[in-house]
């Protein structure tokens, strides 16, 4: 990115329940954090088709992907290497859940929960990911 910061993806999992949309949030691996699953944009792959895989690997999540991220949002990380620390900007796809396999990459590693859109808003710490998650609207995606 030109301003120094590091691109990440990340999969919004959103599935309907009695019409209304809930969330996938999972636990990050340093911290213990309520995050979306993220990770880095894969050689080969889109940044949608790169943000469905890491909602495989680190939360067994399939489904479909939208093509175009909902918009952005920034964080900091701290605990890397060497006490270095890290500035990224994320790009959140949509991906409407369809299942989740029996196992994958990550399982145990994380704790994982579906929660309505209120709640998810008061567990990720981002203001950025708060902004994006309180105007999601499934109805307003286009998948496929």
């Amino acid at each position: 990115m030109p301003d120094g910061r590091v691109c990440q993806v990340a999969a919004l999992a959103y599935r309907l329940k009695k019409k209304r949309p809930e969330i996938l949030l999972i636990t990050s691996r340093g911290t213990g954090r309520w995050v979306l699953p993220k990770g880095w944009p894969q050689i080969g792959r889109t940044f949608a088709q790169s943000a469905q895989r890491e909602a495989y690997e680190e939360a067994g999540v399939r489904g479909d992907v939208a093509p175009f991220s909902i918009g952005t949002y920034t964080y900091e990380k701290h605990d890397m290497c060497e006490g270095e620390c890290g500035d990224f900007v994320v790009d959140v796809y949509p991906l409407r859940f369809s299942h989740q396999e029996k196992n994958w990459p990550e399982r145990g590693e994380r704790r994982l929960e579906w929660v309505a859109l209120e709640e998810c808003i008061l567990r990720v710490e981002e203001p950025g990911l708060k902004v994006l998650i309180a105007g999601f609207n499934p109805d307003k995606i286009t998948i496929g």
